[in-house]
Order: structure tokens, then sequence, then C-alpha cells
């Protein structure tokens, strides 16, 4: 052994002994690719055991050996004849080695001390007679190979025997292996995956197929009769099956209580490797799996093969999930495992597909509670995450809808507090004093529309529907009751039909009135007088009908007054100096201004809301108050509103919103002023005036010129008593809409985000 320099150079003593069996007269050796025969010469004593050559002259001249072979001469199949140095060059030799036949024949000329002397060899060797039978492999020998054996002859011994190596029979035995012979052929038998073979991996059309290989050798010592020669025939034979279909089985261990897919893929031979495994997400390698938290393991078996398990929890991305019904999930796991075989790197794949169901499904649960003006709604989840619609009464929660109820939320709960007078609630009894509303809550799964979780909560609130006033004055409020559900409540009136409400919204209708009017009635009992009317939804009197046609809604409204009271008063007279007068005196009263968040006027914002983002043609819904006041007498009357761009009242350019106490007849979308009634806020009815407006901005040529308005308005506050002309006459209510176009509105269907800026208190009035 050498190294890079001569002083590197390692010296080994090796020793080893080998053992030769008699030689036979004649060898004959089948190995791959390989053919050898050997005869034994031996020299003649007798005249006539040598063969003389007749044509001395056609043979070509010796190599100088004096008695070594002279000419070879091989038959394939027609005669070729070389000297020994030319059959060398051929790579023939002696030996004869690498012909690519199954029989041949060559004739040696030898120089012998008589004279020249030929040779015949001959070899035969078997490239078949293999049968693959019930997983064993029997391989057939000709008993009598005739190219080698002339005439009788007999078989002296016969040996199998195990890559080169001969086996004793206790060795085949405990192997399984047999050697026998029938009257024409020995047959040798050997089970496939016997341990002196070998298995390899394939995969034709990427799929899994098996080999075994397997080299047998048999061992024949044969003696002819006449002439007592013996003939030693060696065949080592390598065997390889046919390409076996492996079929692959996966175990599924899933247990669905643990949520994880489990499942063992099997068997392989050493020499397949796992390299990717498909997901529906996509590819990924045995290394990226493990790091996803996927669990990719090899198995190796004591027989040399193997297997791989993965493990996949069911709420992994990779898993596909639906719900066959509301409280079962079936979860789907779609794999295709990437396997190599070495050392070609000869890919194929295997898929399968894993399924498993489990009722794990935590239905979504509604409570809900209220008070003395709101409903609270409060949603839990978990599993499902937010996966529902949720209608709120007859339509589905929106984002609009969710701003406006005050919609709060994480990944496991959300809450919802609506008005008792939202759009969404249903009025289901009223009386003069309460009213009973109720919100529906549903959750339905947007596929099958499985009603998951509902909630009906009805709660009866305080709620004045009839004021009697000491003028004589009666004022009453109706509501749409879910009993009569195609109600408009512009259609109801008093008795006397002429007399329609005052102000009216498709859920309610407000209605003033004299007590001496409209058709109400008096009746006196005790020292009580009791005005009483009736408000309704009347057919058409003068269709003609064969019996009275009865209201479809009916609600009566009654005020009490004292009739006979006695008052003792004491007083004694003093004659005046002079008449008494009034004296001037001086005071303040204060006027507020809100903007209210909803429709309800429940809840306003504060200054640190402002500036209020809105979008375009959005209801803004103010409410001017007098405050720190509880005289009836007194009303407030709002004068003038206006918008600018700036904080400063007076600047340009600005767009009146109320004139005179009434609506700017030239706005397109007309200010709405509503009514406001008694109730535990509004003590005093007549000292808030409450109007709504859309949302706009200013623009020049299309252009808008900012992103912010602001509010400002004048009020007065008159005699409620008094019939003076002017504007304390009373503030307009809720005229005939008209068209009208506002020159400077945002043209266009894009809605642009728009501030309602609060600067420095653009929202107070100074009176």
């Amino acid at each position: 052994m050498y190294g890079h320099t001569q002083s590197d150079v390692v010296t080994h003593d090796v020793m080893q002994t080998c053992s030769y069996t008699q030689w036979a007269s004649r060898e004959i050796l089948c190995d791959r690719n390989y053919m050898e025969v050997s005869n034994h010469i031996t020299t003649p004593d007798a005249k006539g055991q040598a063969q003389d050559v007749k044509d001395i002259d056609a043979i070509p001249d010796a190599s100088g050996a004096a008695h070594g072979i002279l000419k070879l001469t091989f038959y394939t199949p027609e005669p070729v004849s070389m000297v020994l140095s030319e059959a060398e060059q051929a790579s023939y030799g002696a030996m004869v080695g690498g012909v690519p036949m199954e029989v041949f024949r060559v004739s040696a000329y030898y120089q012998a001390p008589h004279g020249l002397n030929v040779v015949n060899l001959a070899a035969a060797c078997p490239t078949g007679g293999v049968l693959f039978i019930n997983n064993v492999i029997s391989w057939h020998v000709p008993r009598r190979v005739t190219q080698l054996l002339d005439g009788n002859f007999e078989v002296l011994e016969m040996h199998m025997g195990i890559n080169g190596k001969r086996l004793h029979g206790s060795q085949m035995a405990a192997q399984g292996y047999t050697l026998s012979t029938t009257r024409h052929h020995i047959v040798i038998e050997i089970p496939v995956g016997s341990p002196d073979g070998h298995f390899k991996s394939h995969a034709p059309d990427y799929q899994y197929h098996i080999t075994y290989s397997v080299e047998p050798m048999l061992e024949v010592l044969w003696r002819t009769t006449d002439t007592q020669d013996d003939t030693r025939y060696k065949v080592l034979f390598p065997i390889t099956t046919p390409l076996m279909p492996q079929p692959l089985h996966f175990h599924e261990n899933t247990v669905p209580d643990a949520r994880v897919f489990s499942v063992v893929l099997g068997t392989f031979l050493h020499d397949v490797v796992l390299r990717t495994i498909t997901f529906s997400t996509g590819v990924l390698t045995v290394e990226e799996s493990n790091a996803r938290g996927f669990t990719v393991q090899e198995h190796n078996h004591p027989n040399g093969t193997k297997s791989f398990s993965l493990l996949v929890p069911f709420d992994s991305a990779v898993v596909l999930k639906h719900n066959p019904d509301r409280l079962v999930t079936y979860y789907f796991l779609p794999l295709i495992f990437g396997f190599i075989i070495l050392p070609e790197e000869t890919p194929f794949t295997h898929p399968i597909e894993l399924q498993a169901s489990h009722q794990d499904v935590e239905l979504p649960t509604i409570t809900g509670t209220c008070d003395q003006n709101l409903f609270y709604i409060s949603v839990k989840y978990r599993y499902r995450g937010h996966n529902f619609k949720a209608m709120v009464g007859p339509r589905e929660l929106t984002a609009e809808m969710a701003e406006e109820y005050n919609f709060q939320g994480n990944g496991t709960h959300f809450t919802l507090v609506l008005p008792y007078t939202a759009k969404d609630t249903a009025f289901e009894l009223i009386t003069s004093d309460s009213v009973r509303t109720r919100v529906d809550l549903v959750l339905l799964d947007p596929i099958n529309n499985w009603v998951l979780s509902d909630l009906y909560l009805s709660c009866t609130f305080p709620f004045t529907t009839t004021m009697c006033y000491p003028n004589g004055t009666m004022t009453a409020m109706a509501v749409k009751v879910e009993s009569v559900p195609n109600l408009s409540p512009s259609r109801l009136t008093l008795k006397d039909q002429s007399c329609k409400p005052a102000a009216s919204d498709e859920r309610s209708a407000y209605f003033s009135f004299s007590v001496d009017s409209c058709g109400t009635t008096r009746t006196f009992f005790d020292h009580y007088m009791l005005y009483e009317n009736e408000i309704g939804l009347y057919y058409n009197r003068r269709v003609a009908s064969t019996s009275p046609v009865e209201p479809e809604y009916r609600q009566t409204v009654s005020c009490y007054y004292v009739v006979n009271e006695t008052q003792t008063v004491a007083f004694s007279a003093k004659p005046r100096l002079y008449e008494p007068t009034a004296e001037i005196g001086s005071g303040q009263l204060t006027v507020q201004m809100r903007l209210a968040q909803d429709s309800s006027y429940d809840l306003f914002y504060q200054a640190e809301d402002y500036p209020v983002v809105k979008y375009l043609r959005q209801p803004l819904y103010f409410e001017v108050a007098l405050i720190a006041s509880t005289d009836p007498n007194l009303e407030l009357i709002v004068e003038k509103c206006w918008a600018t761009l700036y904080d400063n009242r007076m600047s340009l350019p600005l767009w009146d919103i109320i004139v005179d106490g009434c609506e700017n007849p030239d706005d397109g979308y007309v200010t709405i002023f509503h009514p406001v009634v008694r109730d535990a806020r509004v003590l005093v009815p007549s000292h808030i005036k409450r109007f709504s407006i859309k949302m706009f901005t200013f623009t020049k040529e299309e252009a808008v010129l900012k992103d912010e308005i602001y509010i400002h308005c004048d009020a007065a506050v008159c005699d409620a008593n008094s019939q003076l002309d002017g504007l304390c006459r009373g503030q307009c209510v809720q005229p005939t809409p008209q068209i009208y176009a506002r020159p400077q509105e945002m043209k266009g269907g894009k809605e642009e985000q728009t501030l309602l800026s609060k600067g420095e208190s653009p929202l107070g009035l100074l009176c």
C-alpha cells in the first residue's frame, strides 16, 4: 500500500489457505458472461493416442514453445484458426473467456514428442431453465449435456452452492434449499427471500416493485463408461426474479378524540428514502414537515424492511374541514408521499386520503338583558369562530348596523347594545305607560342555513303614550305593533279621520290635539272629567259593506281632569299707595346643542369624540335644548342654523340649514324636525328641538374645498302661551318635502369620508 511519498509505504503480510478438489480429466466452468473449459493432456506412450495432422504446412509457425499450443480453431460456427498469440490478443487466451454463445467448441493443436496432436474442447453453459412458482425459484439444468458427453455416463457427485461456495446438506436444509434430479433434469429450488440473496427496489411507471436476486451454484462430476474420463461441470448462475408489484399498505391509527391524524405507510426495502409529502397547501420536505409541527418518522424492522409514520393535527391548515350537520365535523387529509430509490435516485409516489369525523362542534350561545332603555346582547363562540350569519330582526348584521349597535368583539365573543326603539326591534304590546319590545337574534350556518343558536328577548320599557296639559291639549304616541305587520303609521287617524299625525315615520305616529276636537268624547264621574279618543286605522267608509268594518288597529288615549275641588285661601286687604308694576329683572338662560349618535337621541358624542367621522348623506341628528329650567311656559325655537368651512360663524362660504325657524327650501335634502315626547330624560318637551340633516361637503368645480364643516345655530326662547306673530308662533314640523337642487353638493357616486369638526366649540350656542 502506498501513500503520497515513498516513505508512506506500508507493508502487510497476508496468508490465505485455499483447498482444491482433485482435477478431473475435463473441467468446465460457467460464470457470468464467462465460459471456461480445460482438458488434461498426458504424454502419449503408445502410438495412435494422439492425432496426427497431415497438412503440417498449413499450420502457422509455433511461438517457440517446444510442446506448446501451436494453433487454435474456434467454431463460431464457421472454423476460425489462429495461433496462440492471436487468440490471446483476441481476448480468448487459452482459458477462452468472454465468448458470447451458449455452446462453443475449439480444437487446440499442440506439439507432442511423437508429432503434432490435436485436442477437441467444448463447453456448454445454461442461460435459462428458471421457473418462478409459488414464491419459489426452480432452476432446471439438463442432466445430460449432449455437447459434452458421448455415450453412457454416470454421476459421481452432485453438489449445490451459493455465491460460488459449496453447501452441505444441513446448510441447505436450514435455508430451505433442495437439490434433486428427474429423468432429464437436475433441479435446484430456492425460496424467494432466502438470506443468501438480496432484494432491490424498482419503480417502473412510478409504481413500487421489487426483485429478488440470488446466485446458486451447481457442481456435477460425470464419468464416461467407456473411457472412464471424468468431467467436472460447475455452473454459477445469477438469477433475478421478474418485477414483483409490492402493494403498499397504510394503517390508520387516528383517534378522533385526540384530534390528530396518525398513519403508517409501508413496507419498503432499505434502499427507499422518503423525500417529500404533498399536502393540500403545497409540497414540503420531511425536514419542513417536522418544522411545521407534523411528526414524520422512519421505522426499521428486524427483517430489513422499513415503514414511515406521519402525525398531523386536525387543526392544521393542511386539513380540509366541512360540517355535514350542526354538531359533526368531517376532517379530510389528502397526501402524496414522494420517495426515491437509491442509488439510482429513481422517484415514485404513493397517494393516500385520510378521513375522520368528530362530534366536536360547540354551538355559539346567546344571552341578553335589558335596562330602562336598552337591550344588551352577548354572543359567545369558540369552535366555529365567526363563521356564521347573524340576523338581527329581519336583517343580516352588517358593518353599518354593527357601528349603530355599538358592536364590540374579539375572537371568542361579541356584544351588541340596541335601543328598544331601534329599527330591528319589534313592538309587541303597548299600554298607557309602557311598551313591550322584542329583539330577535338568530345565528345561521352560512352554507346550509342551519339555525346554530337564537335568542328572542322581550322586555317591558317605560313609555308614556299620552300627555295631558292644563291648557286642554293632548299629545299621543302610537307605535306599529307586531300583530299588525302591514301597518303604515302615517295612515293612522283619530276618531275624526281628518285628524292625522302631526309627525310620523315607519314605526310611530305622533298626535297633538285639543280635548274639544277630533271626535274627543267627555265623560263625568265622581270628581273627574274624562276626555277620551281613539287612534285607529279605518277603512274607506264609502265602500259598500254588508257588515260593520272594525279597524285593524285601535289605541285608546284619555286624560283625567279634576272637576270639583275646594281650595281655602286666606287673605287680608290693605290699601295700596300705588298700583304694582313689574320690575325689569335680569337672568341667564343656557342653551346647548349636541350631536346624537343615532335617531333614538339616547347617546351623544362627547367633547373627546370630535372630529366625528361621517359619510356623505349619512344622517346627522342634532338636539338643541334649554337646560337648567323647568318652566313649562317657555318654549325653545331654533331660529336659524348654517354650516361653514371654518369655526368662525361669520366665515364664507356658508350654507343655510334652518331659515326663520323652518328648513331651507333651497336644500335638495330637506332638514327634518323630529317630535320630542316626555320621558325619563325629557321633562319639558317644549324645551327641546330635534332635527336631522344629511352629511354634505362644500365643493367648487367638482372639487372638495375641505374635509371638515362646522354647524352653527341661533335660537330664541318664547312664552309658550303667547299668540305673537313672527318667530314665536312655533317651530316648523315636517312640511311636505320638496325637490330642490343643492348647488354645492358633492357629485358622483363615490362616498368619501368627511369630518364633522367640533373646533372651538362649533356646537356651542351663545344666546
